[in-house]
């Protein structure tokens, strides 16, 4: 795990050991070196992920609405900067989560931990198609590879590591399903909501259909 120059060939065999055995991954993973590799492998995922869901909304597949070439290149483009946000609003709440346990571990350590766990990202992308299913696997495997990181990078004490994973992992599946179930009825209302050739509608025809659209959102939030 080069810490000097960015490989994709890297990048990959990183992905393929947090998947295959992250135990190994973090007992060998450097808590030291800068956050510039990291990051680079959550970029790096996160594109593999937009691409995937991307090509998947082409066939109609997934919880996302059938996308124009123009709107799957803006996906590949923003989502990773998304991604690359919320790897460190992660790695800070999974920071604190790790002190609190007891690690004496930097916010660094945390990042990298937290970093490398994007490996799973493309496979979950692809799980998605089914629905809720996709959540679920993302926590589940996502806190078991946290759970390997508190083992083997933060020395946490296994039975406290289980614990608190184990409830954090029942809060992301709760709220990952609710909100799921919010997105998938609201884009079901949405796609029966036809908003075809408003340029072409009266002031009041588009504030109706406006209207109708606030609704829609508002109906998906509240079911």
């Amino acid at each position: 795990m080069s810490e000097n120059s960015f490989d994709i060939n890297t990048v990959i065999s990183d992905a393929k050991k947090v998947i295959t055995n992250p135990f190994q991954f973090y007992r060998e993973m450097p808590t030291t070196g800068g956050l510039v590799n990291p990051l680079i492998f959550v970029l790096v995922m996160a594109v593999a992920t937009a691409i995937i869901t991307a090509v998947l909304s082409f066939v109609g597949l997934g919880m996302a609405p059938m996308m124009s070439g123009g709107s799957a290149m803006s996906a590949i483009i923003f989502f990773p900067i998304m991604i690359a946000i919320g790897s460190f609003i992660g790695a800070a709440i999974m920071f604190v989560v790790w002190k609190l346990m007891g690690s004496e571990k930097d916010y660094e350590t945390a990042y990298r931990c937290v970093a490398y766990s994007m490996a799973i990202a493309p496979i979950v992308a692809v799980i998605s198609i089914i629905p809720y299913l996709g959540g679920v696997v993302k926590t589940l495997w996502g806190m078991y590879i946290l759970y390997a990181a508190s083992i083997e990078t933060h020395a946490i004490k296994t039975q406290t590591a289980k614990m608190v994973l184990a409830i954090l992992a029942v809060i992301g599946i709760l709220v990952g399903i609710s909100s799921e179930r919010v997105a998938r009825s609201t884009s079901a209302y949405l796609d029966n909501l036809s908003i075809e050739n408003i340029d072409e509608m009266t002031p009041e025809e588009a504030g109706e259909k406006m209207g109708e659209f606030l609704k829609g959102l508002e109906k998906g939030a509240s079911d």
